[in-house]
């Protein structure tokens, strides 16, 4: 029986300048993470290492870790060896990973790096990217509380991280020694001595809060001065600022020396409708401004590369804004109009593409994907509004895209197992080989933008050779949590009156 293909939840292009190459395509896809040659889409590299037997079941595949099954071993083999509790950086031989998806992935600005979060451990792993496309694992940090969103600071040293209790982090790209700082042990030095304090009582007392400090002092010695905190860490990270909300995006923005200020930031954004302004570090609980105007909850920012001055925000609303943020000031209010969706809207991705031309300036457009929808909106930003272009038709719904900027091209990723339109009806049929990826150039013409779809080595050798496979005969169950992990939206959208969550 032929099977689904798991498709590309996540896909990031990013070239190294040391590099020859036409640049590497990273993508995750179910819980594999990936490595193509952006030239002609050969797989270079496929993390972790270990397949899984084809006789592994799609709800095997999807269980989350604490309630999957154990594997069976022979009574002969199990030695204390089988005893230890396995690590969750490598999978021993075809034992399954300690998680099911990996949902937000990035790459450094130099292309040596990519940080990648693998759902369930709640772990933020850094591979590093060789020439050839190989990614080794050098580092993995679990996390107190579920990560939502990253990024990477300007100079692309540190990475930050949100997470779903409303907090955000610093952690260091490359880790180094840590070595949990000494806590000093306190001593107590009364103000009061036996010259100033003369009843019997009070120098009793005197006497017991004296006795308590130095037994509190000795027993914080005597655990090295590691706190509770650094020991269940054991990796150097900081708390920058919080929400009192779910934080659902981050972004970290370097303004250019001639804007009217001149400061790195961080912007964040919550289920509550606000995205507030923070300085960038070490500076970060300094609160700049904050941009208000949404009605619903806020899921995703972007900041054009080529102009930072401006950030477009959407979320659960039927609209997007355009602000001019380091003012708070929100320049228009675009509607989204004219989508055939079988719920209320959800922005899934707004991205910001530069694709050079053969002749002429770069192309800068502004793409927006709703979740559920096989309509790619396309913008421009011109005097300080956002011009709507053709859109863009797909065969599935959008997931993600990345642009291919030497290349005056677009890759995306399409839902290839739901119907288009929707987010919990399945296909009946199977095609073959099945859409993962699509391609799109661009030609410009009296002011506007079309992006053309366009046969392409890179999707073409991609979609023959598929990704890990999903069994068509799951259950009604196992396809509601596949899509859960594809389609979140909903989940952030609150309840009116009356409404159970």
């Amino acid at each position: 029986m032929a099977n689904f293909q798991h498709p590309f939840q996540c896909l990031n292009y990013t070239k190294q300048q040391s590099s020859s190459s036409a640049g590497f395509l990273i993508a995750s896809a179910g819980r594999r993470l990936y490595s193509y040659a952006a030239a002609n889409g050969q797989c270079l590299d496929v993390w972790p290492k270990t397949v899984q037997s084809s006789s592994e079941s799609a709800s095997e595949d999807q269980v989350p870790a604490e309630k999957r099954r154990k594997l069976s071993t022979a009574p002969d083999d199990q030695n204390e060896e089988s005893k230890e509790k396995p690590s969750t950086k490598k999978a021993p031989g075809n034992q399954l990973p300690e998680w099911t998806n990996i949902p937000i992935l990035l790459t450094s600005s130099d292309g040596k790096h990519v940080v990648a979060v693998t759902a369930d451990d709640k772990c933020i792993r850094v591979f590093s990217l060789s020439e050839d496309g190989k990614l080794d694992e050098i580092s993995s940090r679990t996390m107190p509380k579920r990560p939502s969103a990253l990024a990477l600071t300007p100079d692309g040293q540190t990475i930050l991280c949100a997470d779903k209790f409303g907090d955000a982090y610093s952690l260091p790209l490359i880790p180094g020694e840590y070595i949990a700082p000494a806590e000093e042990a306190k001593t107590f030095k009364p103000a009061a001595t036996n010259l100033t304090v003369h009843s019997q009582r009070n120098l009793q007392t005197l006497k017991n809060q004296i006795t308590q400090f130095e037994r509190e002092a000795q027993k914080a010695a005597s655990k090295d001065g590691n706190t509770d905190e650094n020991v269940a860490s054991g990796f150097e990270h900081q708390l920058i600022l919080g929400h009192v909300s779910l934080l659902t995006d981050l972004i970290a923005v370097s303004l250019p020396t001639d804007a009217p200020v001149n400061r790195n930031y961080i912007l964040t954004a919550d289920r509550d409708e606000h995205i507030r302004v923070s300085r960038g570090l070490p500076h970060s609980h300094v609160i700049e401004k904050y941009c208000l105007g949404h009605t619903s909850f806020i899921n995703k920012l972007c900041v054009p590369s080529w102009a930072p001055q401006y950030l477009i925000s959407g979320g659960g609303d039927d609209f997007l804004l355009l602000w001019k943020w380091y003012e708070g000031k929100a320049l228009q209010k675009v509607t989204l109009e004219g989508l055939s969706q079988e719920s209320e809207i959800s922005v899934r991705g707004i991205w910001a593409v530069s694709v050079e031309q053969p002749a002429g300036s770069p192309v800068q457009a502004i793409l927006v994907g709703l979740e559920g929808s096989s309509t790619l909106l396309c913008y421009t930003i011109e005097e300080e509004t956002l011009k709507h272009q053709d859109t863009i038709q797909l065969s599935g719904n959008i997931l993600d895209l990345t642009g291919l900027d030497s290349r005056g091209s677009i890759v995306v990723s399409v839902d290839n197992i739901r119907e288009s339109g929707s987010t919990g009806a399945w296909k009946s049929g199977l095609e073959a080989p099945q859409t993962l990826l699509e391609y799109f150039q661009v030609t410009t013409g009296q002011g506007s933008l079309k992006w053309n779809s366009a046969g392409d080595p890179l999707a073409a050798n991609i979609n023959a050779a598929g990704t890990s496979a999903i069994a068509t005969d799951v259950d009604d169950k196992q396809k509601k949590a596949l899509d859960g992990v594809l389609y979140s939206g909903g989940v952030l959208r609150k309840k009116q009156f009356g409404e159970y969550q």
